[in-house]
């Protein structure tokens, strides 16, 4: 019997495992934090941690060691007079070595049926590297302003222009309207 491969430059298929954050063991957990550290150079803050966790992981694992991870968290966004339940991708990152195998695209596609079909929409917020991948993965830009509701009220968050995308699954939206998140410490979006 033939064994099933993925993308060429993969090799033998990439197995994806989901597990939400309550069945991710704590050693588990922290290789997964340890991946995302050095996956963004460092810059990667105990909030962005935070913000990656009480959803679903996706995760790639080689050697008994992850090479990739991505999240999907629920949200609240607030857009044209609703208040949406949104899939929010967190913490996306693969091991710098193993980065063009298709290890952050077989990780999205499973995190994207999530979103697809358990929420009202997909959303995201993407470093200027990122964009080009969620684009071409049929993530929509956000034209519209941007704003965060936070203990004092609805406010502006104009550095969020330009790196929000949503991925439709069914709820019209109108992506030149007003975008608003719920509150978190950290980054907001």
């Amino acid at each position: 019997m033939r064994r099933r491969r993925g993308p060429a430059s993969m090799g033998p298929m990439t197995e994806v495992r989901i597990v939400h954050t309550a069945d991710l063991e704590r050693p588990d957990r922290e290789a997964a934090r340890a991946l995302l550290d050095e996956a963004f150079d460092g810059d990667f803050t105990g909030h962005d941690w935070e913000h990656s966790l009480g959803g679903l992981h996706a995760m790639v694992w080689e050697g008994g060691e992850p090479v990739g991870h991505a999240a999907v968290v629920q949200r609240r966004l607030l857009h044209g007079g609703r208040a949406l339940r949104a899939g929010y991708i967190e913490g996306v990152g693969v091991r710098a070595d193993r980065r063009g195998r298709g290890i952050g695209g077989a990780m999205m596609a499973a995190l994207e049926r999530v979103a697809r079909d358990a929420y009202d929409l997909g959303a995201l917020a993407a470093t200027d590297e990122a964009v080009p991948f969620y684009r071409a993965r049929g993530w929509l830009p956000w034209r519209g302003p941007a704003h965060a509701l936070t203990p004092a009220g609805i406010v502006r968050t104009k550095d969020a222009d330009g790196a929000l995308f949503v991925l439709p699954a069914g709820v019209p939206l109108d992506r030149t309207a007003d975008l608003v998140c719920d509150w978190r410490d950290g980054d907001v979006w």
